[in-house]
């Protein structure tokens, strides 16, 4: 009997094996951050990853899954944005400590790589609209005494020596009882740049706060979501267009600069992101447009986090949609928040002649901090980049005279602008598209090098993305309710107190 052992792989005694071939991934690992989750902001890895030119971010929580949300629709310029990374400037004074970690410490903490740009104090909660979309969650809640902004303005100044730009918000800061004293009391503290965030009704209808406005000259940041009803009809809860154009009229009657804010939604008006820029070139009032994919945080519509607007989109549409007027190459990244958090330009314009600032000169020559180790050597050169740097920048405010110098010193003798400067800043226009993060895009690396940031009674000042995303909101609108409510009661108890004579 043969007992030898068969073969164990011969194709006598047993099947053919298909041998295994490797699989390529259909992404790009690009890199590696932390963020949160969207379901229980517990902080986590997030992976940034490339497919088909997009830019995605994945993560995973250990108690609700996997989560994936678009980051940007271009991954060549979100890529390529890297090299307007400019080195933070670091604020006087920190209000907080490091314990937990990014995002955890906010207020700043030193673990923070970059100063504030521009700070907000949301005046109140309350508002005299309900849109379906408000990042605020404008309602019931608190509303913020003098001596309060006061104390925030004052620690503005302390951790920051001079500030450049504060913008009173809400909630809708016009229908706070003190708003003009507290813009005055901004103003007294030398504050460079005073800015009203609002929705616009207040001026559409009241001659005498209108007028008392304008004698403080505060740039208006004004809510203009499109130029359709329909538009308003979604984003805000009701036909405000009329309104909107009857309040921007009465604004400029009054000779306030206004920059339009459009919220951009999938599906509602990023098509209409070229005539809000057209609209805005050819109105007397309006030095500039802000346009704001929708931050899905607070209320908002139903959405799609792998379909949401991003800068690319935006920025795309504006090219597709004005004509010819502007390319891609006119958008630039804003360095000193991280450079894919928000694009600006500039155009000169002089009736109907309309010239981006990018045409004039190379501005990555001047902005490009990663890949070119000397400035041009142009004898002015430190001076065009200083000029630069201070339009590229978070704290660049339409309409203002500052703004006009930094644009003609730019620009110099590359265009002739024969007007002095307080009248050229009525042809100075900017554009800004600024991507503010929600859960599913939050990354811990731009929020440390954020410089918009909340300034809060307690003295913190929390980086804007952090206080909307990670639940600082939420924690002091509550802190917040239940002071103001508690004081309430204080002053009523002390009214009936004083209400009741002593027994004789």
């Amino acid at each position: 009997m043969d007992t030898a052992a068969k073969d164990p792989i011969s194709s006598e005694t047993a099947p053919s094996v298909k041998p295994r071939v490797k699989q390529e991934a259909d992404f790009i690992f690009h890199e590696l951050t932390r963020s949160i989750c969207p379901e229980c902001k517990t902080v986590i890895d997030a992976q940034i990853i490339i497919r088909e030119n997009k830019v995605y971010m994945r993560k995973r929580c250990p108690t609700h899954g996997w989560f994936e949300g678009i980051i940007s629709s271009d991954a060549e310029m979100y890529v390529n944005s890297i090299k307007f990374n400019k080195p933070g400037t670091i604020p006087l004074e920190f209000s907080t400590e490091v314990k937990d970690g990014c995002p955890l410490d906010c207020g700043l903490c030193p673990e923070h790589k970059q100063h504030i740009c521009l700070a907000l104090i949301e005046v109140n909660t309350g508002c005299n609209l309900s849109c379906p979309i408000c990042f605020a969650n404008a309602g019931i809640g608190y509303s913020l005494t003098m001596e309060q902004v006061e104390g925030m303005l004052d620690r503005f100044v302390e951790i920051e020596g001079d500030p450049e730009v504060v913008q009173f918000s809400g909630g809708e800061p016009t229908i706070h009882p003190q708003l003009l004293d507290m813009i005055q009391a901004a103003q007294d503290r030398g504050i460079r740049q005073v800015m009203v965030n609002t929705n616009g009704v207040r001026m559409a209808r009241d001659d005498k706060f209108l007028a008392d406005l304008a004698k403080l000259d505060p740039v208006i940041y004004f809510q203009f979501d499109g130029l359709r009803p329909e538009t308003y009809l979604t984003i805000r809860g009701e036909d405000l267009l009329e309104l909107k154009l009857l309040a921007l009229d009465r604004m400029n009657q009054a000779g306030l600069n206004v920059v339009l804010v459009a919220a951009i939604e999938r599906g509602v008006n990023v098509d209409e992101v070229g005539a809000i820029v057209e609209f805005g070139i050819r109105h007397p009032a309006v030095k500039g447009v802000v346009l704001q994919p929708v931050t899905h945080v607070g209320r908002h519509i139903a959405f799609d986090p792998m379909e949401r607007v991003t800068i690319p989109d935006v920025i795309h549409g504006i090219v597709d949609q004005t004509d010819g007027r502007f390319v891609l190459e006119d958008f630039v990244p804003v360095p000193c928040c991280f450079p894919t958090c928000q694009v600006n330009s500039y155009v000169f314009v002089d009736g109907e002649k309309v010239v981006p600032l990018p045409r004039l000169l190379d501005i990555d020559e001047y902005l490009d901090y990663i890949t070119n180790r000397a400035l041009p050597k142009a004898p002015n050169a430190a001076v065009v980049q200083k000029a630069l740097e201070g339009l590229w920048s978070a704290s660049a405010v339409a309409g203002t005279e500052k703004t006009a110098g930094q644009f003609q010193c730019a620009c110099g003798p590359g265009m002739d602008l024969p007007y002095s400067m307080a009248h050229l800043k009525d042809h100075v226009f900017q554009i800004a598209i600024k991507d503010f993060m929600d859960a599913y895009t939050f990354n811990v690396k731009q929020v440390m090098k954020c410089c918009v940031a909340i300034l809060v009674p307690d003295g913190r000042a929390i980086p804007f993305c952090a206080y909307n995303s990670v639940g600082y909101r939420e924690e002091i609108r509550e802190q917040l309710a239940r002071e103001q409510a508690r004081a309430q009661i204080i002053k009523i108890e002390a009214k009936i107190e004083g209400s009741i004579a002593p027994s004789e």
